[in-house]
C-alpha cells in the first residue's frame, strides 16, 4: 500500500492538521485515500463509544469511507501516554490487531495515511512503541516540525533515530507554532541542510488555517512522486 506515516518532533506539533491536509491534496489528485490514528489518548464518550477528534478529522478528510473502528482500532479517554492509558482501562494495545485493521481500511484505496501518537519514541507497550509501529506498516516516514525554540535539537534528533530505526524519511513539513519565534529563516536553513531531506511544505503562523486551505500549500505532484518512489 502506498502511504505516509506521519510523526512529529513531540505532542501538539499539527501532525493530524498535516496528516488531514495531505488526505485533501491526494484527492485533489483523483486519488481514492483512507486515513488511520491507530493509537489515540484524550478520547470522549458518544453514543456509539469513545471518539477522538484526531481520528474523526482523519475519517472525514480521506474520501474513502470506512468504521471508525478500523480508523482508529485504540481509543482510550485520559490524554495520557497511550500505554499508560491502555494499561488504566485494563488493556493491551496489539500490533496484529493494528495491522489487521490497517489492511481492511486500506482495502480498494490508491493511498493511506497514517499519524501516529505524539513523537518518535512514544512507547505503546512494555516492549515496543512507535518505531515497531511504522516498521510493520512499511510506510514512509514524514516529519512534521514545530518552529519554536528548541526545534533543531528535537527535530535532528527526530530524523538520526527515524534512519537508525531502518525507516525512509521521505520529507518534512515546517509548521509554525511560535509567532515570536526568532531567525526563522536561519533555523529554517540549519533543518533544511541537516534533515537531508525534502521540504514538503512550509507553513507560517496563521491560526483558524483549515487542512483544506493548507492543502493548497502542498505540491501534490510532489507528494504523488513520493508514493510512487515509495
Amino acid at each position: 500500500m502506498r502511504g505516509f506515516f506521519i510523526t512529529g518532533t513531540d505532542t501538539g506539533v499539527g501532525k493530524t492538521w498535516v496528516a488531514a491536509a495531505m488526505l485533501h491534496a491526494l484527492v485533489r489528485k483523483g486519488l481514492k485515500t483512507v486515513g488511520m490514528k491507530p493509537v489515540a489518548s484524550g478520547s470522549v464518550p458518544t453514543p456509539e463509544g469513545l471518539r477522538n477528534d484526531d481520528a474523526l478529522q482523519l475519517q472525514a478528510a480521506a474520501n474513502l469511507p470506512r468504521p471508525y473502528a478500523l480508523v482508529n482500532p485504540y481509543t482510550f479517554a485520559p490524554p495520557i501516554a497511550p500505554h499508560l492509558a491502555a494499561a488504566e482501562a485494563g488493556a493491551t494495545i496489539a500490533l496484529p490487531r493494528i495491522l489487521e485493521s490497517f489492511r481492511q481500511l486500506c482495502a480498494g484505496a490508491d493511498a493511506v495515511i497514517v499519524e501516529g501518537v505524539g513523537g518518535w519514541q512514544v512507547p505503546l507497550g512494555e516492549s515496543w512503541g512507535v518505531p515497531e509501529l511504522a516498521q510493520a506498516l512499511g510506510l514512509p516516514v514524514i516529519l512534521v516540525v514545530g518552529l519554536r525554540l528548541g526545534c533543531l535539537n528535537h527535530a535532528l534528533l527526530s530524523a538520526r533515530a527515524i534512519r537508525a530505526d531502518g525507516l525512509m524519511l521521505a520529507g518534512w513539513i515546517a509548521n509554525s507554532l511560535d509567532p515570536d519565534f526568532e531567525r526563522r529563516s536561519e533555523n529554517l536553513a540549519t533543518l533544511q541542510r541537516g534533515l537531508n531531506a525534502p521540504l514538503l511544505a512550509d507553513v507560517p503562523w496563521r491560526p483558524g488555517c483549515t487542512p483544506e486551505e493548507l492543502a493548497g500549500r502542498f505540491n501534490s505532484g510532489k507528494i504523488a512522486g513520493l508514493l510512487d518512489a515509495g
